[in-house]
């Protein structure tokens, strides 16, 4: 009996030594390894130009984040404009499931949803930090979901330019008589706004701005700021550079996903994707922070850009024309309602704050 007993526990300990030996990764025990997880591939189309500064390089920024945060295991290739679909079919191609994943600005689906600025920019809206603050804690991403959820897109925040520039232009803007005809480039709100001012908007992506300024098919045009402008050469075409940017104070970037290729991931993926969505909204805010000033320098000194403020009488104007825009997309639906309601009740409370914090600090370097 003893004998047996002495057997057996040398048996199991044998059997423990090969487990052992097997997790320690021996070729003996291959068979008994764990098989390897599946790679997944994914596409993402952007409304950029590849690799253009900031807003290109922050869709690269994205889409290795997702590689690498994932080991590997989700891999993500980036298409710039028009190499698998135009710029302004991102959002139709994602829908689809044509490629998993885009990289734009809501503003550019207005036909589809008279909400979508919202999520990108509204004139004398929020700005970076304001917006960031809506869509991640004042419940503006519940709504950003629920207005892209019949589309079968989940949306994510994934970057920002910071207060924009006012635009490009041939001639100078000394009144309201100015705007009236102007041909401009100019998405979103603002170019419903432009149109109400007497001028006329023409949408189209960024990379075919320097072409239509250039050869005069449109008479302005605003693109991102000096960082951007400066890269995409629209010095050369126009000489008046005008600020503020009155129309895109804190233009929220999007990624987009399609949301049958999002829900087939497993709970890490899916973490990674919204956590490095988020890290990329960071990333470049901070690009575009560093860079601006810099690129300014080189459009003024080297380039000779005539850097103008619009007039008082534009701007008052402007934002007037801008209240009943928006206030007009509430009548759209009840969804529309409820995404209006919600902006204007955090800018609210959130610019009672700002005037005695940052604007505050900002008037008090002036003393």
């Amino acid at each position: 009996m003893k004998r047996r007993k002495f057997i057996t526990a040398i048996s199991a300990t044998a059997a423990l030594g090969g487990l052992s030996a097997c997790s320690q990764g021996e070729s003996t025990c291959s068979s008994e390894e764990a098989p390897k997880a599946k790679t997944i591939k994914w596409k993402m189309v952007t409304t950029w130009p590849k690799n253009l500064q900031g807003l290109g390089v922050g869709a690269e920024y994205l889409a290795n984040s997702i590689t690498e945060m994932s080991g590997g295991r989700l891999k993500v290739k980036v298409y710039g404009s028009g190499e698998l679909v135009p710029a302004l079919e991102t959002f139709n191609a994602v829908s689809a499931g044509t490629a998993e994943m885009g990289h734009g600005a809501a503003y550019y689906w207005k036909g589809k949803m008279a909400a979508s600025p919202f999520f990108t920019a509204v004139p004398f809206g929020l700005t970076a930090a304001e917006i960031q603050g809506w869509l991640i804690k004042g419940g503006g991403y519940e709504l950003w979901r629920e207005l892209y959820a019949p589309f079968g897109v989940r949306p994510f925040i994934a970057g920002n330019t910071g207060t924009q520039m006012g635009g490009w232009f041939n001639k100078e803007i000394k009144s309201l008589e100015d705007i009236k005809g102007l041909k401009m480039r100019i998405p979103g709100l603002g170019g419903e706004i432009l149109s109400r001012a007497g001028g006329v908007p023409v949408l189209m992506p960024g990379s075919e701005v320097f072409t239509a300024l250039e050869t005069g098919a449109v008479d302005a045009a605003e693109w991102v700021g000096p960082y951007n402008d400066l890269a995409m050469g629209l010095y050369k075409a126009a000489k008046y550079y005008y600020f503020p940017g009155w129309h895109e104070p804190g233009p929220n970037i999007e990624a987009i996903v399609n949301q049958e290729s999002f829900d087939a991931l497993p709970a890490d993926l899916k973490a990674i994707v919204e956590q490095a969505c988020h890290a990329a909204n960071v990333n470049m805010q901070a690009d575009f922070i560093a860079e601006n000033n810099a690129a300014l320098q080189v459009l003024v000194e080297q380039h000779h850009v005539k850097l103008k403020k619009f007039p008082d009488d534009v701007l008052i104007k402007l934002r007037e024309i801008s209240e009943q825009v928006v206030g007009e997309i509430a009548n759209e639906s009840e969804l529309s309602k409820r995404i209006l309601e919600s902006y204007n009740q955090y800018k609210k409370q959130v610019r009672a704050w700002g005037d005695i914090s940052e604007v505050a600090y900002y008037e008090s370097l002036k003393l």
